[in-house]
């Protein structure tokens, strides 16, 4: 069984939901700690043509919380104003509904954590995206460590044989050892993203938000976006 693990973010990229489609389960490790000024609660969309950063505002009780604790920070109207920016930068593009179903959860004022929101916003879009793999929170796994040994205790407390990381861990996970102690296969997502129409801009911009996907290619064209790129690599 091949496992992947990653941090909740925020509108991740279409390379997020690639990897969770080309495994047989995905964790979601919610309880990793929280980078302030990380993915984790930004990302980037077209505005004016241009790149532009959407950021969550967050509270935080103390230094070191995990994502799981932090809190939104609904003091600010930031949820208003993500969503019309977002329907005012898209209103032109070809599947700007698909745009609005992957993006309603943001409205939700329940989801009052980062983790409960980010996770929330990439479930709609599996769903959109028909992506049927299992997925869990690390949080409720119960299985300690920290770093690549925690990755490598979560893969066998699933039953992995293979473990998918993205290409940017690799360093990391060589440094710990990851391949030394455990019998986990490690194999790498490679996904090299090809460009898409994107009405707004003359010039391609590349590894954006999937928001930018969905309202220039649909939730079918999405799909097949997905699927175009070389296959993972090992070590």
């Amino acid at each position: 069984m091949k496992v992947a693990i990653m941090q909740p973010t925020y509108l991740p990229w279409a390379g997020y939901f690639r990897l969770i489609a080309r495994v047989d389960h995905f964790v979601y490790l919610d309880d990793a700690q929280y980078e302030r000024g990380s993915w984790h609660q930004r990302n980037r969309v077209l505005v004016g043509g241009r790149a532009h950063w959407l950021t969550v505002p967050v509270r935080r009780q103390h230094l070191g919380e995990n994502l799981d604790r932090v809190q939104v920070d609904d003091r600010r109207d930031w949820r208003r104003k993500h969503l019309a920016l977002l329907e005012q930068s898209y209103a032109r593009h070809p599947y700007r509904r698909a745009l609005l179903e992957a993006i309603a959860p943001i409205a939700d004022r329940a989801l009052t954590t980062l983790a409960d929101l980010n996770i929330a916003l990439i479930e709609r879009c599996c769903l959109g995206l028909g992506i049927a793999t299992p997925r869990s929170r690390a949080s409720s796994l119960d299985v300690s460590g920290k770093r690549t040994a925690r990755v490598a205790a979560l893969c066998e407390r699933l039953g992995a044989t293979r473990y998918l990381s993205p290409p940017g861990a690799r360093d990391y996970l060589a440094a710990d050892g990851f391949t030394e102690n455990t019998r986990v296969a490690l194999e790498f997502a490679e996904f090299t993203p090809p460009p898409y129409p994107q009405p707004s801009t003359a010039e391609f911009v590349s590894h954006l938000s999937i928001a930018d996907v969905l309202a220039s290619l649909g939730w079918a064209g999405a799909v097949a976006h997905l699927a175009s790129s070389a296959p993972e690599s090992s070590p």
